[in-house]
């Protein structure tokens, strides 16, 4: 029976030894660095869709050369009112750069009107819509973008000829114009989320001068008689806020 005992006691204390060598040979387990912080770095790159609204202002100008009232300066007034539409572009980012290009379409109410210096004429104008064709030109603080553009513009007119006292409302004449120009544009736009932004633009749209020819609508000749040309200058200014939806990867690692 002691025998027993004492192969036991012998078979433990020799496990016992065999895991403390085990435990000896292991290595000391290696320190490892933590991982360096990483910084999120907004990226402006890819295709963006998004819709705008705001108000704006047309100053014109009406010169008649042709007409019941040629050479007379008939005067000028403002049209203004709302618009809202969207806007789809480009951009790609270069370090702290970002370029881009954007095609934008609005519908508008900007309208107005004028006591003519010709005695008993009203002028009245309309735009009713708008598009712009521009390039830009941005430099980013990580999620915020301030740029500025530049490119083609293009408005949809409506002018009218209206009586005033006796005749007042009383529209004679009228024409409609799709006019081009030059846009130059000022914007700042901040990324609130991976692939949204927000944003605030000034554009100032040069439409220069045009001679439009008013026809009859009915009221006082037949239906297209020749009622005057009008040499007629406008210039419009839009304040829109803006908001975008970018597709691609919200951000860019930097160790």
């Amino acid at each position: 029976m002691n025998w027993k005992i004492a192969s036991a006691l012998g078979a433990l204390s020799l496990a016992a030894v065999t895991t403390s060598a085990s435990a000896a040979d292991l290595a000391a387990r290696p320190y490892t660095k933590a991982p360096p912080m990483i910084a999120a770095i907004y990226d402006w790159s890819g295709f963006y869709i998004g819709a705008n609204g705001g108000y704006g202002s047309s100053r014109k100008c009406w010169d008649q050369i042709a007409g019941f009232g040629a050479g007379v300066a008939e005067g000028c007034h403002d049209a203004t009112g709302a618009v809202a539409g969207g806007q789809v572009g480009y951009r790609w980012q270069s370090s702290a750069f970002v370029f881009g290009l954007e095609a934008q379409g609005d519908w508008a109410d900007l309208h107005g009107r004028n006591a003519s210096a010709i005695l008993g004429v009203e002028n009245r104008t309309r735009i009713d819509a708008f598009g712009l064709f521009t390039g830009q030109v941005g430099y980013a603080w990580n999620n915020a973008l301030l740029y500025v553009k530049g490119g083609a513009a293009v408005t949809s007119d409506r002018y009218r000829g209206a009586g005033t006292g006796g005749l007042a409302g009383a529209e004679f004449d009228r024409a409609d114009e799709t006019r081009w120009g030059a846009a130059v544009g000022v914007g700042f736009e901040y990324g609130f989320a991976p692939n949204w932004s927000v944003g605030l633009e000034y554009d100032h749209l040069f439409m220069g001068r045009h001679d439009v020819t008013l026809t009859s609508n009915g009221a006082l000749a037949p239906v297209g008689t020749f009622s005057r040309t009008d040499r007629i200058k406008q210039d419009v200014d839009l304040i829109t806020a803006r908001i975008n939806y970018r597709f691609g990867g919200p951000v860019i690692a930097k160790y």
